[in-house]
């Protein structure tokens, strides 16, 4: 499996089949996914048939873009995942993700993950703009956002009637504040 980066605490690695369980184990807990889906689990069958190959064909479709495990370097312990993939709902901008087991929340980790992932993606990508989105009522993820450099934009209504608050970041103002 092939490292995509590596933080003091986190190494992000390609997934594998072999990850099947680990992602149904995150999604097994309703506090992880209560901003997502209102806390249901994900299937096993629907991680084996539907989420993995989705996955893998970031890997082979997008080049430095994707889905990546996050795994803890002191331990090798599967923490969750970290994304920087194309915005589903507008291909010009990269959105930047995260999921992480309950015991690593409060410890900096999203944020570490998501400040290396930023730096990539204007650094070494070439990227132009990177968006993430969150439940209005997830302020541990807004703050996140805010703390990696992401802006608020708006609050808006999804196509599915789900809300969201929407932050960004333009890869001028990621260089302005950089060099500042």
């Amino acid at each position: 499996m092939k490292v995509y980066l590596k933080t003091p605490r986190l190494i992000l690695r390609e997934f594998t089949k072999a990850d099947i369980d680990n992602l149904v184990d995150l999604d097994s807990d309703p506090k992880v996914t209560l901003y997502i889906n209102g806390g249901k689990p994900t299937p096993r069958s629907y991680v084996a048939e539907q989420v993995i190959p989705r996955i893998m064909q970031y890997y082979e479709n997008l080049d430095g873009l994707g889905i990546w495990a996050a795994i803890e370097r002191t331990s090798g312990a599967f923490m969750g995942w970290f994304h920087l993939r194309p915005n589903r709902a507008m291909n010009t901008e990269t959105e930047l993700g995260y999921r992480l087991k309950q015991k690593y929340w409060s410890q900096g980790i999203a944020t570490e993950g998501s400040v290396a992932l930023v730096k990539k993606g204007f650094e070494e990508l070439g990227l132009n703009v990177i968006i993430a989105a969150a439940d209005p009522a997830n302020g541990a993820s807004r703050r996140v956002m805010e703390k990696v450099g992401l802006i608020y934009e708006k609050e808006m209504v999804e196509p599915d009637g789900f809300v969201i608050v929407r932050y960004r970041l333009d890869r001028v103002d990621y260089f302005k504040k950089k060099d500042n």
